[in-house]
This record gives structure tokens, sequence and C-alpha cells, in this order.
């Protein structure tokens, strides 16, 4: 900084200097590049960890695949009744659908569920971002604004929490937008460290900033608890402007919940998610860290307002129905910035000329903020870190089931839930062949469900699924509906195949591996190939390489229904094209390994009955 100073004379007195400080270019430029530099290496700090956490499982939210459905059938302008009704902000969902309709996220994304993914952590950058930018309106330094930010970008609750699908991360982005656009550093901290001076703040700049608030809430109206801070920091600057922007906001609100509220009037989450013990294992420091700042924020000036919020958010928490998730997505960024300004004030006060501070031990404090918190903080990531895994390789279960059903039963109606919904419509199935469990009404050919519709639903029985994939809350179950098949003794059935079978491994016309004759011995082979198969030995010795089975099919409990036939492909392909009627095979294909025989699945029963020797 350059100054120069000037001599004002007064009568009677001696001049008296005043300085004027002129801001030095080139250190102007240093600093606003030193800030730009800051800001893009917390977004790829916070971008980055959450792309690695996108696909992941646990927790899961068991609205999420609701969110999800909503948003694809909005984007795709088709008709989705769902399952429930609850939580549908039509905002919240307008926005999820813009960003995967102009991103084309739903083209890209392995999953529904990854693809709407994507905006919350778009929103989650650009919260990071804000909170740095506000931390540096509200005059705290930059070393305050890093911290705040890094808490939040770091976290392992964070990443948890933010990686899937809740409409109040959304809320809290334009809740934080709106407190950045209204506030202003306290005039007492204007020469108190390094942060910029008060901005100049416009008519248009407010009623973007009343914007972002309604936006908040029409989100989701749990953020109707940060229109106290945003008040608060307006009075500090504005009496009049506070004014202003409460009326623009509850016009706002009156026509959202008035005139149109068809259209905006939003809604709360349901219950029965994650509850609020399951989140706070991820980062049990944070936790401890966010409770004390909160309380103790309402003693530090620059950060009183956002306490004041905090601790009405927080007090939802122990308001009964509402999810856990939903308001520790609006704490956990609030609370870091609450943190960062009670640091700022302590280390203030712990520099301060010796005349106007107490005395205090010298070096407890720089020891508990130099060793003892990041210590914490290390253990507790660790721990986080090792609970919060990315997801398993390979395809969802969802995904897995509408391949099957692509493959066996392509063109027929399925009963479906919202999970399974948004994954066959995104595949390509006609939405208007998917029956929603709230309206399945004509009955549906086949079912194709995740676990809580499945013990819901009536007309499946898992027992008599065709095929299952995956395990835990993800599986999903596809199963045969309709007139049930009468088998008078199914049991009896496997016996016999398991007889037959075991009667073809003892045969010297059939060559095959040990793992293919525990298949044969055990009754795990689809009658329909026991039967050809003992037809085309009488003909000439056969090999058989394998039974492979058909993904999700041994889970559900039925018979292997492929077989792999090497050294006679000419013969085996005659044999098998020329097959008719219940034993004529879905396909005949020629591979590296010999002859692929499949059958459709359900063989018919009766085709092999147990007996009884006289």
């Amino acid at each position: 900084m350059a100054q120069q100073s000037w001599g004002i004379t007064f009568p009677g007195r001696s001049p008296t200097p005043i300085s004027r400080v002129r801001r030095d270019p080139v250190a102007a430029a240093g600093t606003r590049l030193l800030s730009l530099d800051l800001v893009l290496g917390l977004l790829a700090l916070a971008g980055g960890l959450r792309v690695v956490y996108l696909a992941a499982t646990t927790p899961s939210l068991p609205g999420e695949a609701t969110t999800v459905a909503r948003a694809y059938a909005l984007g795709h302008l088709t008709a989705y009744g769902g399952t429930t009704t609850a939580g549908a902000s039509p905002f919240a969902q307008l926005q999820l659908a813009g960003y995967t309709m102009s991103s084309h996220a739903f083209d890209r994304a392995a999953t529904p569920v990854a693809a709407v993914r994507e905006a919350m952590i778009v929103a989650t950058v650009v919260t990071t971002v804000l909170v740095w930018l506000l931390a540096r309106r509200l005059g705290l330094p930059r070393w305050a604004g890093v911290v705040a930010a890094v808490l939040l970008a770091v976290s392992p609750l964070a990443i948890g929490l933010q990686h899937v699908v809740v409409v109040e991360h959304l809320a809290v982005m334009w809740a934080l937008a709106g407190l950045y656009l209204v506030a202003a550093p306290l005039r007492s901290s204007d020469s108190a460290g390094d942060h910029s001076g008060p901005s100049r703040h416009g008519l248009a700049q407010d009623l973007l900033g009343a914007g972002c608030l309604l936006a908040a809430v029409l989100t989701s109206p749990l953020t109707l608890l940060f229109l106290p801070a945003a008040g608060w920091l307006l009075l500090r600057r504005s009496p009049a402007r506070a004014g202003l922007v409460a009326v623009v906001v509850n016009l706002g609100l009156g026509l959202a919940f008035g005139p149109l509220a068809a259209w905006l009037r939003p809604a709360l989450a349901t219950g029965g998610e994650p509850a609020l013990p399951k989140w706070l294992v991820f980062d049990p420091a944070l936790t401890a860290v966010s409770a004390l700042a909160l309380i103790a924020g309402l003693f530090v000036a620059t950060v009183r307002p956002l306490a004041v919020s905090g601790l009405l958010v927080a007090g939802l928490l122990a308001v009964p129905g509402l999810p856990a998730t939903a308001v520790l997505a609006l704490l956990l960024p609030l609370t870091p910035l609450v943190a960062a300004g009670v640091a700022h004030a302590v280390v203030s006060a712990h520099h301060e000329p010796e005349h106007r501070r107490a005395p205090a031990r010298p070096g407890a404090g720089v020891a508990v903020g130099v060793v003892v918190l990041p210590a914490m903080f290390a253990l507790s990531w660790a721990h986080g870190f090792t609970t919060l895994r990315p997801g398993p390789a390979g395809p969802a279960p969802a995904v897995e089931a509408r391949t099957w059903l692509q493959a066996n039963a392509a063109g027929s109606r399925v009963l479906v839930d919202d999970a399974t919904w948004t994954t066959l419509a995104a595949g390509g199935w006609p939405t208007g062949l998917l029956v929603t469990t709230a309206a399945a009404n004509p009955p549906p050919d086949w079912a194709a469900l995740t676990p809580p519709a499945l013990a819901q639903s009536s007309t499946v029985d898992s027992p008599d699924a065709a095929a299952v994939f995956g395990s835990g809350a993800g599986q999903v179950t596809v199963a045969r509906l309709g007139s049930p098949v009468l088998v008078p003794d199914e049991n009896g059935e496997k016996t016999a195949r398991a007889h037959a079978g075991a009667a073809l491994t003892r045969s010297g016309r059939i060559n095959c591996v040990p793992e293919t004759r525990a298949v044969l011995g055990r009754g795990d082979l689809d009658p329909r190939l026991i039967s050809t198969l003992a037809a085309f030995a009488s003909q000439q010795p056969v090999r058989i390489a394998a039974f492979p089975p058909v993904p999700g099919e041994d889970a559900a409990g039925q018979p292997r229904r492929q077989v792999l036939v090497t050294g006679a492909d000419d013969a085996a392909s005659r044999f098998y094209a020329g097959q008719r009627a219940v034993f004529r095979p879905a396909s005949v294909v020629r591979t590296a390994g010999g002859v692929l025989v499949s059958y459709p699945p359900f063989a018919p029963p009766g085709l092999l009955t147990s007996f009884t020797a006289p």
C-alpha cells in the first residue's frame, strides 16, 4: 500500500495529518489471483471427492428413487403416477429436470440415479464456493474462509450426504446465495484483518438476493429458518432495504402458497430415512465442532445471525416426522462457516494489544488449535472414509433386471416401483407398459420390484421369482405374474430332475466335467435340456462343457436353461435347430467354445415327473 498525507489547518490548531490509502494495482491484482486460485482449488477438491463416491450405495435413501423418477418424467414430458406424492416440491423437480435435460445426464450416466446425482455434485460445488464468498463478505480473512470450505469439501459426512439426491442441497445453495447478496461486513471489522472492505449494494443486488431466498423456500420450506439470518444481515446494513426485501419475499410466498399453490407450493420429504446417529458416525469430529460452534457463535458478532438460524434449523431434529437427512443437508454448509467465524474471533482476541485483553495462559489456545483439533479431525476422517466406500463395480441390480426383461419379456406389461420405473424407462421400455404399484390395473404380466415394494405387494411371492439381482436394499426381484401355474408336486419334479440328471452322468455317452456333473446331480437343470440331451446322446456321444447360468436366476432358485456343447458343433446345431413345440430353444448360437443352446424361462410343468419303482 502507498500512503499520501495532507495537512488540514483549523483555527488555533496545528495541522493534523490525515492518511489516505491508495491501493497498489500490482498488489490488488495479486490478491485477486490468490483468491481465484483458492476458489479453483476448492472447486477441484469438492467436486473430485464427490465424483469418486458418485455411485456409493451406503447410506441409501428410500425417497431418492421417487425424486429421480419424477425428475425423469418431467424432463421427458411423460406421465408418472408414482407410489407416493410426498416430498415433491415442484420447483425442486423443475431444477433437477432442467439440469438433466440441458446436460443430457440420462444419456451419459450408467444409471438414472447417477444422472440426477450429478446435479447434487454441481450444487455442492457451488455451495462450497458460496461458503468461501460468504465468509469473505462477512469480513472473515482468507484463512477462515478456506477452513470453512475445506471442512465442507473433505468431511466424510458431507460427502456421504451430498452425493445422494436430496432437494435440500439445492435449497441451501439458494439460501447461501441470498445471504451473500444481502450481507455486508460489520463496520467494526473493516480494519481487523485480511478481507475486502464493504461492498456497494445496489437495489438490483438486494432484489436478486430476495429472489434467491424465495427460490430456497420454494425448493424446501425448511429454509424459512434462514430468513431470520437474512433479515438480521440486512438490518445491519440498511433497515429500509430490509423492509423492501421482506415485502418481495412475502409477496412471492403469498403467491406460492396461494393462487399458484398447484404449481409452486413446496412439500417436505417423508420420514423413514436413515436416522441421525447413522449419519453422524461418518464424522464425529465435525459433529462436535459444529455443536460447539453454533453455541459459541451467539457471542461472535460476525456470525451471530448465522448461528441463530443454525440453532433454529438444528431444533428441527427434535420434530417427529421430519427426516434427519433434510435437516443435516441445511446444516452442513452453515456450521463450518460459523466455526470459522468463532475461530477467527478467538485468534483475533489472542492477538489484541496487551492492554485490551485479559491475561491468558500462553500457548494453551495455540496447542488446541494446532495439535488437538487437527488430530481429532484426522482420526474422525480416517474412520469416516473407511465407512464410506465407493459403490461396487459392475452394473446396478435394476439395470441387470432391465437386461433380463428385455431378453425374456420384451413388450410385456411390468409392475414396477419408483426405482425400476426410471431404469426401465431410461432403457427404452415404453412407459405405457410400466405399471406402478399404486395403479396396477389391468394386472401386468411381470414384476420388477425392490424389497420394500415386494413386501407390500400382494401379487408377488418371492419364492416364485424368475430372477433376483443384487442384495440388500438395492436388490431387484423379477417375477412372472398372472394366473398361478398348478404344479401338483413341485418338490417331486425337482427330485425327478435330480434322478434323470444322475442317470445322464452315469451314461458313458455323455462326457462332462465335475462342475456340470454336480448341476445334473442336484436337479438344477431345466427338464427340456435333460430330455434333449438324453435324446441327442442316444444318437452320438455328447461332450458338455458347461451349463452357463443366466444372471439372477440362480439366486431365484430357477434351474439352469443353457448348455454349451463341444466337439460336435454341426450335429448339435442341426439337432437343436430341428426341435419343435416346447423343446424348441430360444436360441442356438455357435461360439468359440462350442454351441450354446438357450431355452426360454419357465419350462411347462409335468415334462418330468417322479415315479416309484414297483
